[in-house]
């Protein structure tokens, strides 16, 4: 008799030390097991032992996994959320160019053109003779319809006149082309003024931005260029993102290089199942 009443209390002691609980299910399938929603009214603490409390985090931290075995912890995350209805910058493309255009200089006449508009063919001689940075081509995508796209495009120009000691000038302007069709565009001159101690050489910084807004969705190619408007002498040397000779000592291809950023910025919506 004695030995059947130990019996059941060692069998009652080990259902107590490896009882499961279920919530919601009565096949718990560990320690405890939850069907269903639950509501935490306090602090999650984590890590905890029979000897102390679990750690409750900080403000900001997410619980994260170690993975099979260990307890989860709570980490700092750099994670920029997202909310629905803000618009979030998704990607930005960055590309230089050191090659520029040299095909507008000395002798080349200019096309006279002082007029554009928003949607002109790249390759369309009546809007005038562009000539394209080729290292600033880009290719990027867009996803959602409604967004915006900022252009930041920057670049050296210089102008080396044939006389050091009389004023000359070249009006230019450079664009932007999204598939083959002008976007943006900004005009401006470079004026060489008596500047004996440069030997006739102007440097000029260049910049154009512009924001684009609700462009289609799809894949879309960026391209740069830029034209001679007018010249007040032909022989004038003149070049965009370079230097107009490698043996002058007033600048380099480096010091005048092109970039052009793009940044795609999209309107945030998330899609329910």
């Amino acid at each position: 008799m004695k030995r059947i009443i130990y019996c059941c209390a060692a069998g009652l002691l080990s259902l107590c030390v490896n009882a499961q609980v279920g919530i919601g299910t009565i096949a718990p399938k560990s320690t405890l097991d939850v069907n269903g929603k639950t509501t935490l009214r306090k602090e999650l603490r984590v890590g905890g032992t029979s000897a102390q409390v679990g750690n409750a985090g900080l403000n900001g931290q997410v619980l994260v996994s170690q993975g099979e075995g260990l307890p989860p912890v709570w980490k700092s995350l750099n994670v920029s959320f997202m909310e629905e209805g803000q618009y979030k910058l998704i990607n930005s493309y960055l590309s230089s160019d050191q090659t520029g255009i040299t095909a507008l200089s000395s002798g080349v006449a200019a096309d006279n053109v002082y007029k554009n508009n928003v949607g002109d063919d790249i390759v369309d001689t009546s809007k005038g003779r562009w000539s394209k940075i080729t290292g600033l081509e880009n290719n990027f995508i867009i996803k959602n319809g409604r967004n915006r796209l900022t252009y930041q495009f920057q670049t050296g120009v210089e102008m080396k006149a044939p006389s050091a000691t009389t004023s000359q000038s070249v009006t230019f302007t450079c664009g932007v082309f999204r598939n083959g069709k002008l976007v943006a565009v900004r005009p401006d001159k470079i004026v060489s003024n008596n500047n004996t101690e440069k030997l006739g050489i102007q440097d000029y910084i260049f910049t154009l931005n512009y924001t684009e807004q609700n462009v289609p969705v799809g894949t879309h190619k960026l391209e740069v260029a830029c034209r001679k408007i007018n010249s007040s002498n032909l022989n004038s040397q003149f070049t965009v993102g370079r230097n107009v000779s490698d043996t002058n000592t007033a600048s380099n291809a480096f010091t005048l290089e092109s970039v052009m950023k793009i940044d795609v910025i999209e309107y945030v919506t998330y899609k329910s199942n």
